[in-house]
């Protein structure tokens, strides 16, 4: 699995790679490349956000099947496919539109996390000698986990840059587009080379944890009640509504700190994105649009039918039965 994160993230390195390229700088870079990849996966923002209006929509049956078929839990499947049936959804049908877009955003932290060999495409073989050389620096201390090193790499590689094993491993053109590359982190007076929790919890570094949590949280909230969905969410749902939130603060706090911002640009676009989805695919936007095709398709089969008018004979047959009624009221009076 890891190859093939490695190989999203190789691929979309080119397209941080180039916003960096133009822009010069890490912190605005990843803003372009999140809006970029979030573009890209709009279609597939689009569909599940149609899934989860229709799911909505639908929360009252599914309740109330629930309600109804609690002690029978074969009833409750039954009456639950019947009514994806009738609503014309499928039951894994959102699967397959979660499951590339988680892929790709995967591929997205490897091409963040491995700045070296994804974004820069160095040899993945020159890359593991240069930490096996920095490692051996008296006083070295790497930050975080070894997920992140290459990030750790780019904060010591300018005052190693001159030695011997250094030129003698990287072309000149590779040593000063690391350089360039790593003095590019500066992003408004914060030094994202660096992890937060080398400051501690007093410092102005402790922003990025806590936005990372919260916005992690409040995206998720606000996703929910725009879509109507909060009532689904039961039990350990819930729970991990926060808990995984401050599984990441944790993470963004003990590592550099170009991952937490990462996910706090990724958090807002994703917001954004979630509010401008929700005004035209709401759930009562799908309910009109659902009973405005129910109308016209009832309509259209209406008009399909043929029309029946009754036989000549008989018409003929009613005009002598009439005739012979008037005739007899002639008679009596």
């Amino acid at each position: 699995m890891t190859q093939i994160f490695g190989f999203f993230g190789s691929i979309l390195g080119y397209i941080l790679w180039a916003a960096w390229y133009i822009v010069r700088n890490f912190g605005v870079a990843i803003i372009i490349f999140t809006i970029l990849i979030k573009l890209v996966l709009f279609p597939f923002s689009v569909k599940q956000q149609k899934t989860m209006a229709k799911n909505a929509r639908m929360q009252k049956k599914q309740l109330e099947i629930r309600e109804k078929y609690a002690n029978n839990r074969q009833k409750q499947q039954e009456e639950m496919q019947k009514l994806y049936e009738r609503e014309n959804m499928s039951m894994t049908g959102g699967c397959l539109t979660s499951i590339i877009p988680m892929l790709i955003m995967l591929g997205i932290i490897y091409s963040v996390a491995y700045p070296l060999t994804n974004t820069l495409h160095i040899n993945a073989d020159t890359v593991n000698k240069l930490s096996a050389y920095v490692n051996t620096i008296p006083g070295y201390t790497p930050l975080g986990n070894s997920f992140y090193a290459e990030i750790d790499l780019l904060r010591v590689f300018p005052n190693i840059a001159n030695t011997d094993f250094i030129t003698g491993l990287f072309t000149p053109a590779q040593i000063q587009n690391i350089i360039d590359f790593g003095g590019s982190f500066n992003f408004f007076g914060f030094d994202l080379l660096t992890a937060p929790n080398s400051f501690g919890i007093f410092s102005i570094y402790i922003l990025i944890p806590v936005l990372c949590f919260v916005m992690s949280v409040g995206s998720s909230i606000i996703t929910m009640r725009i879509n109507g969905t909060q009532q689904m969410q039961q039990g350990c749902m819930k729970i991990m509504i926060y808990v995984l939130p401050l599984f990441s603060a944790w993470i963004a706090y003990t590592v550099p700190a170009a991952v937490g911002f990462y996910w706090i640009m990724s958090y807002v676009i994703q917001l954004i994105q979630s509010l401008f989805l929700a005004k035209f695919y709401n759930p009562v936007t799908i309910t009109a649009k659902s009973e405005a095709q129910h109308i016209a398709l009832l309509e259209m089969q209406e008009a399909q039918v043929p029309r029946i008018y009754a036989p000549t004979s008989v018409n003929k047959g009613n005009n002598k039965n009439n005739k012979s009624n008037k005739n007899n009221k002639n008679k009596k009076k």
